[in-house]
């Protein structure tokens, strides 16, 4: 029987609140009495706090409350290592550490005061380069954490097959090393948050793609037990990974000690300079090749800087260590990853949460392989692509894998065989693949999966309640089309109601690409128990059985009769008024099988910790200009197999955000910094990606079906900007013969290397 919801392009259904600016953003928030909070940022990348003198900002008219390390009864916190509380207390360990505090009346008397908080600091040395922060004798960057040794926060060693002694084997060894760069996540409204206290009980109004896993942080941070803290999630335009914000806890102290509501919003500059752009890397790897183009070999030390706090670093050098080795049919593989504190403003997530770093090394190293063999960079891919029915060298399980079908589209669709003969003389075509999970065991383990309530009222109307956050990618019409799809409903007919941990089923949140996979499981599930449960009641009405009864086009008919014998709405009304006014209400919980599992390092890092996995292959299509070195991007291709596009548009529209955010993380964005302080804190210096140096970007769909996830859907969202670095850099290295592994591949790095190359 052929979908009449899934499949279908249908508009997203917060569309004409955004459009017309019904929706609301917690800037829009406004409550009585509420006060202005500002923000006391340390001006030194490294120092020691000596005093803090308060009193001055105190006597500005309109202050409510100032606060810092000693006034403020704060709490320690941390995603992954409880590294941070809300106020700097002994150290600052970057530009931009928040040392104290203001609640003012309106923003001129917060920003007055701020002004007047004297701090006295005794500057030490700083340590930026993570490579130096890992030597004997650097300055220790938390020298009150004792267990911190040379700045390693974290160290992973994996080692698979012969690791690295199977290098005999190879024929050709490649030893290279890469760099990328910070990337801010670039969503366009800066972090923001009001803060509200009930008695104990503290509300917060923000911004987040995980209030659920938020939650615990805020509540130590403010000392209190984390069912006193309610998170109300706001419309999000886009979250992209930076969804933690020391604002949250600061915003509640302040409301807490003012006892009024008090709302913090983030200039772009203090946006830019709090962190947390996405964590940069040092990339060390080593790749050996048989004649053919097998692999038979790799090895890759991975040195991650997380800046001063580790936050979400911690996960990301889990996924960073081995995800991306999946793509190839790889036996041997030895990996070291180091995550290490420095005095550079403190990192964090971003769309890709890691893959993209070693996919940008692996996927230059397959181009500078083939070009060492003599191959075409498709047909060394192809040699090695992972396949269906694969366990990967990790443990991965592919119970659908179009990989190989992907890199061939890619190539016919872009006339790559063609193009590539042509190609040099500053015209040139690159491919890079890429792979990313749908949900993870990795991160947060105790459980993986997702429950929700469909709830059926009086009038057949459909309410969806989820855990789940939509943070712009568009779930929340996709947990619609899903409940209308099995309920037999038109999709207007069914209310997504927003996310508040008060009133939600806890949920892990929207990260790691999860929440079609398992969110929406959970929404299918709880959809089908609502409708057999009406099924039943519906039967009594009709004076039937409920095995001859079917629910379609919101109308019950005996089954194989194209007859209505009623409507939904008369049978609802009927049942729910019966029961007292009770809606009827179907549950669904969703985990994950036995066959996926945690991967931490008592596996040793090995196991299948997603239902299902992602693959693509994208290919560039470039222009250099000699004269100035400026790479202009002519045309992108991305061929995605995503099991089942359940909203082909929305699909489409998170490779095109994708592939823009790809393209500025390999062509222009980057921090320019001078002695830890951020000079191009601002949308001006801060060069990414418009609408306006955009190129084609020409999308096509591998439909696998994957057996385990709903209606065989798999992730779109964040895998496509992971190899658009690779991408173009193979692109470049075919139209100009140089091969630039730093990134961003910016004009001056191409003219440089065009100028030794020619001497």
């Amino acid at each position: 029987m052929p979908y009449t919801q899934i499949g279908k392009s249908v508009p997203r259904i917060e569309s004409r609140e955004k459009v017309t600016g019904e929706a609301a953003y917690s800037c829009d928030v406004r409550l009585p009495g509420m006060l202005w909070g500002k923000c006391k940022r340390s001006p030194y990348p490294f120092a020691r706090i000596l005093s803090i003198d308060i009193s001055k900002a105190l006597k500005v008219p309109g202050v409510r409350t100032v606060l810092t390390a000693h006034n403020s009864g704060q709490g320690p916190f941390g995603e992954f290592v409880t590294d941070q509380y809300p106020f700097c207390d002994q150290y600052a360990y970057y530009v931009g550490d928040e040392v104290a505090a203001v609640a003012a009346v309106d923003e001129d008397a917060a920003e007055e005061a701020v002004d007047l908080i004297e701090v006295e600091y005794e500057q030490l040395t700083p340590v930026f380069d993570p490579e130096e922060a890992l030597k004997p004798g650097a300055p220790a960057v938390h020298p009150e954490l004792e267990s911190i040794k040379q700045n390693l926060i974290h160290r992973i060693d994996i080692e698979r097959g012969e690791g690295e002694a199977a290098f005999k084997y190879a024929d050709v060894i490649l030893d290279e090393r890469f760099t990328t760069q910070p990337q801010h996540q670039c969503y366009m409204q800066p972090r923001d948050c009001v803060a509200e206290w009930s008695g104990d009980r503290l509300t917060l109004r923000a911004v987040t793609q995980s209030p659920f896993r938020m939650r615990p942080g805020i509540a130590r941070a403010c000392g209190i037990p984390e069912d006193h803290v309610r998170m109300i999630p706001m419309v999000v335009g886009g979250g992209f990974g930076n969804n933690a914000a020391r604002i949250w806890p600061i915003a509640g102290l302040l409301a807490r000690k003012a006892g009024k509501p008090v709302r913090i919003n983030l200039t772009r500059e203090e946006d830019f300079i709090s962190g947390r752009p996405f964590v940069p890397a040092v990339i060390y790897m080593k790749m050996g090749f048989k004649n053919d183009g097998t692999i038979v070999a790799k090895k890759m030390d991975l040195i991650l800087n997380a800046g001063g706090y580790v936050g979400s670093c911690l996960g990301i050098s889990t996924v960073a260590s081995g995800r991306a080795d999946n793509m190839y049919r790889m036996t041997n593989v030895k990996t070291s990853s180091r995550l290490v504190y420095t005095n550079n403003v403190p990192c964090g997530a971003l769309r890709g949460y890691g893959t993209q770093l070693a996919t940008f090394g692996i996927e230059s190293m397959m181009d500078m392989a083939a070009d060492k063999l003599g191959m075409d960079p498709t047909e060394i891919r192809l040699k090695n692509a992972s396949q269906k029915g694969d366990t990967t060298v990790h443990g991965f399980i592919f119970n659908s894998c179009g990989l190989s079908d992907a890199i061939k589209r890619g190539a016919k669709e872009s006339g790559w065989t063609e193009k590539r003969k042509q190609g040099g003389k500053y015209h040139g075509i690159g491919m890079a693949t890429g792979i990313h999970v749908s949900g993870a065991r990795v991160i947060l383990p105790v459980f993986e999966g997702s429950s929700a309530i469909c709830h059926i009222d009086y009038l057949g109307k459909v309410r969806i309640i989820s855990g789940e956050t939509d943070i712009g990618q568009g779930s929340n019409t996709i947990f619609a089309q899903i409940a209308a799809e099995e309920l037999g409903v038109d999709i207007d007919d069914v209310k997504i109601t927003p996310v508040d941990t008060d009133l939600s089923p806890f949920a892990k949140g929207s990260f790691g690409d999860r929440v079609t996979s398992y969110g929406g499981a959970a929404v299918k599930k709880a959809a089908a128990a609502a409708k057999a449960q009406l099924i039943i009641y519906a039967a009594e009405v009709l004076k039937t059985s409920p095995d001859k009864l079917e629910l379609r086009d919101k109308k019950f008919y005996a089954k194989g009769s194209t007859e209505a014998l009623s409507s939904l709405e008369q049978v609802a009304r009927q049942v729910v008024l019966k029961r007292a006014g009770m809606p009827v209400i179907g549950i669904g919980d969703y985990c994950v099988p036995e066959w996926v599992v945690e991967s931490d390092v008592k596996s040793k890092y090995y196991g299948n910790y997603s239902i299902a996995y992602t693959f693509l292959s994208q290919i560039a299509e470039v222009v250099i200009d000699p004269e100035t070195g400026k790479v202009d991007v002519k045309n992108v291709w991305s061929v995605v197999d995503l099991g089942k596009a359940i909203n082909p548009k929305s699909c489409e529209g998170q490779v095109e955000g994708g592939v823009m955010m790809g393209l500025g993380y390999a062509l222009s964005e980057d921090y320019i910094v001078k002695n830890g302080t951020l000079l191009n804190c601002n949308f001006t210096d801060y060069k990414i990606a418009t609408t306006g140096n955009t190129p084609p970007i020409h999308t096509y769909f591998l439909e696998t079906i994957d057996p385990h996830t709903p209606y065989g859907a798999k992730a779109v969202g964040e895998a496509i900007g992971d190899p658009t670095a690779a991408v173009v850099a193979n692109a470049v290295f075919h139209a100009t013969g140089v091969r630039i592994k730093d990134l961003p591949i910016t004009p001056e790095k191409i003219l440089k290397a065009l100028k030794e190359k020619k001497g």
